[in-house]
């Protein structure tokens, strides 16, 4: 995210609808982004679930966006308290903001500005979701999101992004959100599946994707909508580093994608379609960041190498024994640590700031200083939500009951299927295929 802009009286900025309109196209792209992020989960889980996966992303549309309305802007990016959190009385119910007033050294207004970062908020928990497929109530979903929310993102995002927030002011690289975002959703994935426990059949049942089409149609989505992620962030285009971010972008992507896919093939001897998809998503992650700060040749090694690395992570889980569902743990955390802790190798120093890293003589100072970013984001994260989860647990309860995760939560929770094949056959088209016993039409139907 852009720092701010210290400006004299007599050379303050003035509204650009340029920059404007920019930003609002921007913010409906990031928006565009849950959705996408729906149908990404809602195709890798089986069909019983995927009605579930989908709503699990939309219910923080509506959530997030009115608790961000009645405080978590001003707790995110009010006046600095303590280097901790913000807090601005005119934000609340964004109120006492007017119409053409400016984000603080720039020239896009307060509105737009705000608008811009409710998306971030409204994504990042939907991504935690996706460790939690199969066995999550609805309602306790959506209290944790709540709660979530207000405790870990808000004060994290002002901690990153917000003037005054004690990693701004230590230096801490994080273009887009690689640590506000990835890593706190990840961190928080883990937290609340160590508490919750892992799906009935965990290793011992095929869990295989419904719809490997869905998941590639999400990832799509979700790569258009990261160039306004991404490119947005700058918050304007007046000198082109905005323009890098949008390249790198589509660099880091194009290299984790062939990366994933390379790994996949030596390793497993296919190339996979949910292995294009999760590498192409692993490079979005790592990217967002470390974008602004190097060279489109840093980011393609900071792509490959998130590739790579995220399509080992992803294998941990059977390892040690947690049951993230659809990796996020694997992709988002892991992907978010590379893609923050490589600024400090590949941050030349010459586009969003002259904080150099070490392979651009640099030393270790700048990756000194992201460690600090990530593991502070990610220790407070895990600890908080895997709390959270489990005041949850102990009260509500956070699982639905083995015999509804069997038989499937989406008729449990949401009544309803993903696909109705009541109305297959009937009428003169059937006529050919009524002799067909019953029993075998029962198993076409089935397949």
């Amino acid at each position: 995210m852009a720092s701010a802009i210290t400006t004299l009286a007599a050379d303050a900025p003035t509204l650009s609808a340029a920059n404007t309109g920019f930003m609002l196209i921007c913010s409906a792209l990031v928006m565009l982004m849950t959705p996408g992020l729906a149908f990404f989960y809602g195709g890798m889980v089986r069909v019983k679930s995927s009605l579930n996966m989908l709503m699990m992303s939309f219910i923080s549309l509506g959530i997030v966006t009115i608790l961000w309305v009645l405080y978590g802007f001003s707790l995110a990016f009010g006046t600095d308290k303590g280097s901790l959190i913000g807090w601005s009385s005119d934000y609340l119910g964004l109120s006492g903001i007017g119409i053409t007033e400016l984000w603080d050294g720039y020239t896009i207004p307060v509105y737009v500005f705000a608008v811009f970062q409710l998306m971030f908020a409204i994504i990042t928990p939907a991504l935690i979701s996706g460790a939690l497929a199969d066995r999550v109530k609805f309602s306790a979903w959506a209290l944790f999101i709540t709660l979530w929310v207000t405790i870990v993102y808000f004060p994290v995002a002002h901690w990153v992004w917000g003037t005054g927030g004690w990693l701004f002011e230590l230096g801490v690289i994080d273009f887009a959100g690689g640590t506000a975002v990835h890593i706190n959703a990840g961190a928080a994935a883990l937290g609340v599946i160590l508490v919750i426990g892992k799906r009935v059949g965990f290793k011992k049942d095929p869990m295989r994707p419904h719809s490997l089409p869905l998941v590639m149609l999400g990832a799509g989505l979700l790569w258009f909508g990261w160039f306004g992620f991404n490119a947005g962030s700058w918050l304007g285009n007046d000198d082109g580093v905005g323009a890098v971010m949008f390249v790198n972008t589509q660099v880091a992507t194009a290299a984790a994608m062939l990366a994933w896919l390379g790994y996949e093939k030596l390793r497993h001897g296919s190339f996979t379609t949910l292995g294009a998809a999760s590498g192409a998503v692993a490079g979005l992650v790592a990217i967002t960041p470390s974008g602004g700060s190097c060279s489109p040749l840093g980011a393609i090694a900071i792509g490959a190498i998130a590739g790579v690395v995220c399509a080992m992570a992803v294998g941990l889980k059977y390892k040690f024994g947690f049951d993230d569902s659809l990796d996020v743990v694997g992709v988002h955390m892991v992907g978010g640590v590379i893609g923050s802790l490589l600024v400090g190798l590949f941050a030349t120093g010459g586009v969003q700031s002259d904080a150099a890293g070490l392979f651009y003589g640099g030393g270790l100072d700048q990756l000194g200083k992201q460690a600090i970013g990530v593991f502070s984001v990610l220790a407070y994260s895990l600890v908080a939500s895997a709390g959270l989860a489990f005041l949850l647990d102990k009260t509500m309860g956070m699982r639905v009951t083995e015999d509804d995760e069997v038989s499937g939560i989406d008729q449990v929770e949401h009544a309803e299927t993903a696909y109705d094949f009541s109305g297959a056959g009937g009428g003169a088209s059937s006529r050919s295929t009524s002799s067909v016993p019953v029993a075998a039409a029962s198993k076409k139907v089935d397949a």
